[in-house]
């Protein structure tokens, strides 16, 4: 058996586990005396990223409906595999939850089959925002539009560097996504964060990158890095004059996201109540206007429904890692 066969076996049984999920601890305590002390949401990166402001941001909220302190812990490292290995363990009451990433939760059990956590450790919540990604290029790069960049790259094939916060992860993929979808060819540079990645781009030592809209945006604001599009399928209504790469390449689409997790085995009333719950409050207008202005979508969904979405991705992301040659095994 092939390693990408082996990957492939381990992911469906890994998303088929998370199929039943919803139907774990039916007969446990009723959600009504949830919470009963703090609920601990553990942001697998470090503090300051989006996904730590946009955790912070509900979990003030989240505090107010369930009536106790709903604490931000941040256990960066691994790609957020400690993060998400901790709740992984943890006691399945509801009180310990992992706001994930398509990085943890889609990206990484694609590329990965030796991932410490496995999907089927995890109960899915609720989808809490999804948001896409930047393309920008250091400013000496001779292209100031989508179409030219692809014709620039198939002009001087492998001569240009594209960075990425990390080998393996969502920010790489979509640049993997990207020469496939456009029959391009470019040199992957991984750095150790976005900080790094965003550094060496405006210093010109790489010249494409696919990253996350909060760390691209200022640098794009001071002209120091060129915004070619976003990798949604539709614009942005806080940057409307910005295309979509869909819109030169039919159908691209590398968008992230965040979710609550709990650890598998919680009981689905209270999965149920963290749904309803977070869905409404990032439902609400406010809520929906501070996400906007970072560029992203506020979502909601059920259990069931995050579960396909997570589904869907993952098998997604498998098949770019099997059509680039990727693994980290």
């Amino acid at each position: 058996m092939t390693p990408h066969s082996r990957n492939r076996r381990h992911v469906l049984a890994a998303l088929a586990s998370l199929c039943a999920l919803p139907a774990i601890g039916q007969t446990a305590a009723p959600a009504e005396s949830w919470p009963r002390k703090a609920v601990q949401i553990v942001v697998p990166f470090a503090a300051g990223g989006a996904t730590d402001v946009q955790t912070r941001m509900i979990g003030q909220q989240l505090t107010e409906r369930w009536g106790q302190a709903v604490v931000v812990d941040n256990k960066a490292g691994g790609t957020g595999a400690i993060g998400s290995l901790l709740v992984a363990r943890a006691t399945p009451d509801g009180h310990t939850l992992l706001m994930g990433t398509a990085s943890t939760h889609s990206v990484s059990p694609a590329v990965n089959p030796k991932l410490s956590y496995k999907l089927g450790d995890f109960a899915p919540a609720v989808l809490v925002a999804t948001f896409p990604n930047m393309l920008v290029v250091h400013p000496d790069v001779p292209a100031r539009s989508v179409p030219e960049l692809i014709k620039l790259l198939k002009e001087r094939p492998g001569e240009f560097n594209f960075g990425s916060t990390g080998n393996g992860g969502s920010v790489h993929l979509a640049g993997e996504l990207f020469m496939q979808a456009t029959g391009t060819r470019m040199t992957h540079i991984p750095f150790k964060g976005s900080g790094q990645a965003v550094g060496e781009l405006v210093a010109g030592r790489v010249q494409v990158a696919f990253d996350n809209i909060p760390a691209m945006l200022p640098q794009v604001r001071a002209g120091k890095l060129r915004a070619l599009a976003v990798t949604g399928l539709q614009r942005l209504p806080s940057m409307p004059d910005l295309p979509t790469v869909a819109e030169t390449v039919p159908g691209f689409e590398a968008t992230t996201w965040i979710g609550l997790f709990a650890p598998a085995g919680t009981p689905a009333s209270i999965l149920d109540k963290i749904a309803a719950d977070a869905s409404a409050v990032v439902r609400e207008p406010e809520m929906v206007r501070r996400f906007n202005e970072q560029g992203a979508a506020a979502a909601g969904s059920s259990p069931a429904e995050f579960t396909r979405f997570v589904m869907a991705d993952t098998e997604k992301w498998r098949k770019v890692v099997k059509s680039a040659g990727l693994s980290l095994d």
